[in-house]
């Protein structure tokens, strides 16, 4: 079978509607949507004209064969490949658990499932790419503190998204350290050289001894547009 992507769209909440449905008109019918919030710098704000926005944060699983159509109809309809207009990326997926469950996220779109396959997969593979999606796991309230180190090491901004971790009792238990319950999810999408270095100076000032307690990890992106600064 080809290969899987999730694909995750950031704009603002006033194109997020139309956002969904270029989804649902590629064919992508099971799609989640989360509110975030966007963490630009002023001088980028202003130098874009933009004021701070609320973001509509939309993800779906798509088809190699679908990626394409989605791409570039993100560009003819929400003109997503122009400055301050938003972002789309793809993030390969390794495996699915169950056939059943990979039905569910390819409703609608053109599959052929092989008979051999087995109920579960899970294949890995090493991928090198242009740009990498960063995603930093602290706690409520210490936005500032994990963006302004992101940006110290070269990252232009990213998008927040509020969450509630569990687990809380294991983790103070197993690691030795308490955590929060309420926490905030940072979406930092940057060009693979990049990411160690941003990386790195995160858990350096926001990290684990830090008040925000960051947990950070990266995933490959293998399309994104809506990444261009203005000339």
């Amino acid at each position: 079978m080809e290969r899987l992507y999730l694909v995750i769209a950031i704009t603002d909440r006033q194109r997020g509607k139309k956002a969904l449905a270029l989804f649902e008109e590629n064919n992508v019918v099971t799609t989640y949507t989360v509110m975030g919030e966007g963490t630009a710098p002023p001088e980028i704000l202003d130098y874009l004209y933009l004021s701070p926005s609320e973001k509509s944060v939309i993800m779906g699983i798509v088809t190699e064969s679908g990626i394409l159509s989605l791409f570039k109809n993100a560009k003819r309809k929400l003109y997503i490949d122009l400055p301050g207009n938003g972002i789309v990326v793809s993030v390969p997926l390794n495996s699915v658990g169950g056939r059943s469950t990979l039905q569910y996220f390819l409703e609608g779109q053109s599959v052929n499932f092989n008979n051999n396959e087995k109920e579960e997969s899970g294949e890995n593979m090493a991928i090198k790419t242009d740009y990498e999606l960063i995603i930093v796991i602290a706690n409520e309230g210490y936005s500032d503190l994990v963006m302004d180190a992101a940006r110290t090491a070269g990252a232009m901004g990213g998008t927040v998204i509020k969450a509630r971790g569990t687990g809380a009792e294991n983790t103070e238990k197993f690691m030795g350290f308490s955590i929060s319950k309420e926490k905030e999810i940072h979406l930092l999408v940057t060009p693979s050289e990049d990411r160690t270095l941003i990386m790195k100076t995160i858990m350096d000032k926001a990290g684990k001894i830090s008040k925000a307690q960051s947990m950070v990890f990266s995933l490959p992106v293998c399309d994104a547009i809506g990444l261009k600064l203005p000339e």
